[in-house]
């Protein structure tokens, strides 16, 4: 089912249905009770609001899907309501600088995800945790931060020190880093030209699911200096750099920011 999305700021938006076992609410809405067990009736409704890019929503939807299914056995699956935007157009945002537009489209898919049903909201993205406060201003139920779940892995890995990889704008703008840092992380990041590679990888070869092995080669590279500088742990700061940098790459504890937000978003449906 897709809706059209009238106001210009919103084009991008795209709302992608997975809602089972559904019947409509006498006057408007969604109920989700229908003709499913007490049992999964206890499992909470994941909005994940993707398409940043979709390589990495596809991500969050399989590592979601695995983790129920074997939490819970049998033919389980997770409760989603996936909703992604054009990436092209959040894309020329950021290059822009224009995080106005791109809070309010990030608000509006928050919304548009709770009217649906979600009962906790997960933004598939680290950059776009940027207007973090823009979606929580704009929604009623919980919002996972993906910060939050990835400081309390380096944290019960007993990580004090840690190098955050990421885009550009994870990297070298405030927002993230002083996150991790008020939970008493110590972060550190490429100097440059590692810092370009980082961020000009992701965009033109992971966004677009392009895997280059000299790619995945200079990323180990740049992990091992950061080791070399004292980091303790990587973080994989960006939902895309999973798909090139694995834990058997680096020296130290490796700290993949996707899986730990999905398995944070498994976490809260289930319990």
């Amino acid at each position: 089912m897709r809706f059209p999305v009238c106001n210009r700021d919103h084009d991008a938006l795209e709302v992608m249905w997975a809602l089972t076992s559904t019947r409509a609410r006498p006057g408007g809405g969604i109920r989700h009770d229908a003709g499913v067990t007490a049992d999964h009736q206890n499992m909470r409704w994941i909005g994940l609001l993707g398409g940043m890019s979709i390589e990495s929503s596809i991500g969050y939807e399989r590592i979601i899907t695995d983790e129920i299914r074997q939490r819970r056995g049998g033919t389980s699956s997770p409760r989603l309501v996936h909703l992604a935007v054009d990436f092209a157009e959040i894309e020329a945002m950021q290059e822009q600088g224009d995080w106005e537009t791109a809070g309010r489209v990030m608000a509006d898919g928050a919304r548009r995800l709770e009217a649906a049903g979600a009962e906790v909201i997960v933004l598939c993205t680290n950059t776009m945790h940027r207007l973090a406060n823009e979606i929580t201003d704009a929604i009623t139920v919980p919002f996972l931060h993906l910060a939050d779940a990835t400081a309390d892995a380096v944290i019960t890995a007993g990580v004090e020190t840690v190098a955050l990889l990421g885009t550009r704008y994870t990297m070298e703008q405030a927002f993230y880093r002083e996150r991790l840092e008020a939970k008493g992380l110590t972060v550190l990041i490429p100097d440059e030209p590692d810092r370009t590679t980082v961020h000009d990888v992701i965009y033109d070869e992971l966004v677009r699911g392009i895997i280059e092995p000299n790619s995945a080669s200079r990323y180990r590279e740049i992990a091992a200096r950061m080791v070399d500088r004292g980091a303790e742990g990587v973080i994989a700061g960006c939902t895309e750099i999973e798909l090139l940098l694995q834990p058997s790459d680096v020296a130290v504890p490796y700290f993949p920011t996707t899986r730990l937000h999905a398995l944070a978003a498994v976490e809260f449906a289930l319990n």
